[in-house]
């Protein structure tokens, strides 16, 4: 699970603190970080009414995990990334792909030379956006029946999964960080009630991707470590943590389960 600080203060200066620490692993991060499943992309292009040439505004694009396939399936992207560090990766990574395109700026403030876009996606990045803002500025920047696409990742347990999950739930409340009781795939939620309370999208189609990647100790301190809730940890506790964590795997791998929920919705008139 993706833990954050102990200590919690004004959710909007959090935010803003938490979104920015991913710069700082921007190499660890397109190393280690799993992309999604290859019928999300097609699922949602569906979805969207996308075809080859189309115009798509990428919200956060990290390292480009999720813009290549979008590339690569012909799109016209233009990817909005927040992290110096992590734009100059995706814009290498993308750099066979004339069809897209990084820009290093917030989106919260970025305003394109031309609107009307296809549809705007998000890939695990919406949960940072001013939750007051985000729909309406979405909104905004698609062409009239546009669609808006928000993929969230959920870290699940399924029945059967590995018990490395439960037994390291210890080693989490040692560090202060308290006890994650495990979330069952269906039990994860979804933003349909969030996209029609915003008054700005239809009510959304809903697909959800449950999918497997197997980690070493090493592997997995390394997505670890791309989350922002560990890279803020205290270095002391971080290492014990880690200690514990490397203790309970050993030379064997382990089964991470995650769960990718893809809302497609159409801007309302």
């Amino acid at each position: 699970r993706c833990r954050g600080t102990a200590v919690r203060q004004d959710p909007a200066v959090e935010r803003e603190q938490l979104r920015a620490t991913f710069d700082d692993a921007a190499e660890l991060y397109d190393r280690a970080r799993p992309g999604y499943p290859e019928p999300l992309y097609d699922e949602l292009s569906a979805l969207a009414g996308l075809s080859a040439g189309d115009r798509v505004l990428e919200i956060g694009p990290g390292t480009g995990k999720a813009t290549v396939p979008l590339a690569e399936r012909g799109l016209d992207v233009t990817a909005v990334e927040l992290g110096e560090a992590l734009a100059a990766v995706a814009q290498r990574n993308l750099a066979p792909y004339p069809n897209a395109r990084v820009v290093h700026a917030d989106f919260e403030s970025w305003r394109p030379e031309r609107g009307g876009f296809e549809a705007v996606v998000a890939f695990t990045a919406f949960h940072w956006l001013d939750p007051d803002t985000k729909y309406e500025r979405c909104a905004r920047l698609l062409r009239a029946g546009g669609a808006l696409a928000v993929v969230v990742t959920h870290h699940v347990h399924p029945e059967g999964g590995d018990p490395f999950f439960a037994d390291v739930q210890d080693a989490y409340e040692r560090a202060g960080e308290g006890r994650a009781p495990p979330l069952r795939p269906d039990d994860a939620g979804d933003l349909r009630d969030e996209f029609v309370a915003s008054g700005r999208f239809e009510a959304p189609a809903v697909r959800r991707y449950l999918y497997e990647v197997e980690y070493t100790a090493d592997a997995y301190i390394d997505v670890l470590n791309t989350y922002s809730g560990h890279i803020a940890m205290p270095p002391s506790t971080r290492e014990q943590l880690y200690e514990d964590i490397r203790r309970l795997i050993g030379e064997r791998t382990i089964r991470k389960s995650y769960l990718a929920v893809l809302h497609v919705a159409r801007r309302l008139p």
